[in-house]
């Protein structure tokens, strides 16, 4: 075993942190178990002590002992059981790069052995399936069906100036599958030349980062470039801003992209989207990869209000603060109560606002603040931007409405 994960300005940052603890008082695991020892400064403590165990002159100077598979199997935990949200990122005084610091350690002890039965999951799904689920990779734009009237070529254009990048989460799981019919249903009204990529599509490789699996995600990176470049697109639109996120920060920027959050606003300054009244209270939920992490916070505003009839209220924790829904960092396979626990979180402050509906930019936000809502009978509606324009939505005279 080595330090290779970390670069030499994280092996310096190390060193930066005060321990304020202000970290530990943002950090939503933290708060919904009431857990101090997945704070940071705690993962931060465990860290030193793992590269000091490595390094001799560290080993002859303080007597150093190797780490116990206890202690190793403890760090571990700790360092999955983690939103990778940037809450503690946002919130510490010195600028520590926690976030990747965080990529990093998880790559460093799937190298070292030491990480949860699930990230074997996750590698084996993606190995086999191209995606985290493991579903095939034929039924990624099978959601198409159960749109009302979808058009003959179900948006599979040889050529197009825009691909719609689905996303993992959209693509196969029941419950966030309104979210791609509603979009492109809006894009049809629009006038917007789309296509997807079906099962051309691959995972944009946020799940390999986030299981520690760094190794893999450049075939992944290849892949859809290349598969992009073959329709011919000049454009890239998402709605999974975890996919968005991946393709500003580690893919080369060949394409303009948009988050569909950022797309809708342009289509509404063009007056290409036309809507109808809908009254509505809703608040906003700011996704931690599209708020903290692409600094978007206007744009899904913006939209909200130029929906007639809808009043937006904002949430006492928003923009930069807002709280992670608990669906983030790979937590759910990992850790479900946990992830739970702190969607809990979240619902409960949505509930506060008097809001009959919280509204946000990410599959994943949706699906995990729905299925507590459902779970838990709570009197709250939660959609995704895309949904909530689409109910404003007026079709055109020769198009039926999606459900």
């Amino acid at each position: 075993m080595s330090n290779r994960d970390y670069s030499i300005r994280q092996l310096i940052e190390m060193d930066a942190c005060t321990q304020c603890r202000l970290c530990g008082d943002v950090c939503p695991a933290v708060s919904a178990s009431k857990d101090g020892t997945l704070s940071a400064l705690c993962r931060m403590k465990g860290l030193r002590d793992v590269l000091k165990s490595r390094t001799g002159l560290f080993r002859g100077i303080l007597r150093k002992r190797d780490i116990s598979e206890e202690e190793w199997k403890r760090f571990s935990s700790v360092v999955f059981r983690c939103t990778l949200c940037a809450g503690c990122q946002e919130a510490c005084p010195v600028g520590i790069n926690l976030k990747n610091l965080w990529l990093s350690i998880r790559q460093d002890l799937f190298h070292s052995g030491h990480y949860p039965q699930k990230i074997q999951t996750i590698r084996d799904n993606l190995e086999e399936s191209r995606n985290v689920f493991g579903e095939p990779g034929e039924e990624r734009a099978d959601w198409v069906d159960d749109m009302r009237d979808p058009p003959e070529h179900r948006y599979m254009k040889d050529t197009a100036k825009v691909v719609y990048f689905t996303g993992c989460v959209a693509a196969y799981y029941p419950l966030a599958q309104t979210i791609p019919i509603a979009l492109a249903e809006i894009l049809d009204v629009s006038g917007v030349d789309f296509t997807l990529l079906g099962e051309d599509e691959w995972c944009c490789g946020f799940p390999l980062l986030g299981a520690g699996l760094r190794e893999m995600f450049h075939e992944y990176l290849k892949h859809n470039l290349e598969a992009i470049r073959r329709k011919g697109a000049e454009t890239v639109v998402f709605a999974c801003p975890s996919c968005y996120q991946m393709w500003r920060e580690y893919y080369p920027h060949e394409f303009e992209i948009f988050h569909a959050s950022e797309f809708l606003m342009e289509l509404l300054e063009a007056k290409r989207i036309p809507l109808k009244e809908v009254r509505l209270t809703v608040t906003y939920h700011d996704p931690c990869d599209l708020g903290r992490g692409a600094n978007v916070f206007d744009e899904p505003r913006q939209v909200i209000r130029s929906i007639p009839g809808v009043e937006l209220i904002e949430l006492p924790r928003n923009r930069e603060k807002c709280q992670c829904c608990g669906g983030g960092g790979n937590l759910e396979m990992i850790d479900a109560d946990l992830s739970s626990a702190i969607s809990r979180q979240k619902v409960e402050e949505a509930l506060g606002t008097g809001a009959q509906a919280v509204v946000t930019t990410c599959q994943q936000c949706v699906r995990t603040m729905t299925t507590y809502v459902k779970r838990n009978k709570v009197p709250i509606d939660v959609m995704d931007l895309t949904q909530l324009v689409h109910k404003a939505l007026m079709p055109k005279p020769d198009q039926r409405s999606a459900p």
